[in-house]
């Protein structure tokens, strides 16, 4: 596996490929809006007319669309090597859910099932579930995994880092009592929308899974704590843990593991 990534980097440096950027806005049916959407399209592969499997990075709380792209522009890049689509939506700070106590607040469908379809529509995918994942960083690796394992049917692999996995020790943040409601009376929304204690229940279809977080994130208790779940009821998933903080530092470290990972999952091991 090491020598694997480390001969696609070597390939990253050395290639001259340009993927595509394009910045679009997609409409949403269920929220009655448009939002806006960065699409990495890899070059290589357009000139090929191939179809594409494509990753979906999610931003995290008080970001946007255009995070992933502005802090790590070596995406385009890694659109060329990894030869998949990247496609980075807005969130806004919604948490990735559709919300049981605000109608409005339909992120779930939107990111799962009306952004995909429209990609679908407009760019040469592999429109597949075995074409598809889905991950990101902090609020959005909760909704990489959160996404991955309501929406079996839509994606094959799904990812976080520097996830926050399990909403229940953060009530008073983040608003988050606005779209799930009060942790003590309205519990079971809490329960049904936090990876944590989702995983207690069995997951549809078989799922590629990565997990990854720093040692000295505020995340990190919460994300050593799904592991040992995940290793209990026996979901397989890939985990890494390494010096880090949450941090732009440490998701530039992070997302070319993550891509590896799902480039395996589309394309096959070249172990």
């Amino acid at each position: 596996m090491r020598f694997v990534f480390l001969w696609m980097l070597w390939l990253l440096s050395h290639n001259g490929f340009a993927a595509k950027v394009d910045t679009i806005w997609v409409a949403s049916a269920s929220m009655k809006k448009s939002y806006r959407c960065v699409v990495v399209i890899p070059e290589l592969l357009e000139k090929e007319q191939a179809r594409l499997p494509v990753t979906y990075l999610l931003h995290g709380y008080s970001g946007d669309y255009s995070n992933w792209i502005k802090k790590v522009p070596a995406l385009t890049r890694y659109a060329d090597l990894y030869r998949m689509m990247i496609v980075c939506p807005d969130g806004l700070n919604n948490w990735y859910i559709d919300s049981p106590v605000a109608d409005s607040i339909r992120w779930e469908t939107y990111i799962g099932q009306e952004l995909p379809a429209y990609i679908d529509a407009h760019y040469p995918t592999l429109a597949d579930r075995k074409g598809r994942a889905i991950t990101g960083l902090s609020m959005g690796g909760h909704g990489g995994l959160y996404l991955g394992i309501k929406q079996t049917e839509i994606f094959g692999a799904c990812g976080s880092m520097s996830g926050g996995v399990d909403l229940l020790p953060f009530s008073k943040k983040w608003q988050l009592d606005k779209l799930l409601g009060d942790p003590v009376t309205q519990a079971d929304n809490w329960r049904r929308h936090s990876v944590m204690q989702m995983v207690e229940e069995p997951i549809k279809q078989p799922l590629a899974m990565i997990i990854d977080c720093g040692t000295e994130d505020f995340f990190y208790a919460v994300n050593e704590a799904l592991h040992q779940k995940l290793l209990e009821k026996k979901i397989a998933h890939d985990y890494t843990i390494r010096p880090g903080k949450h941090d732009w530092n440490y998701w530039q470290q992070a997302l070319p593991y993550q891509l590896l990972f799902f480039y395996r999952f589309f394309y096959g091991s070249l172990s």
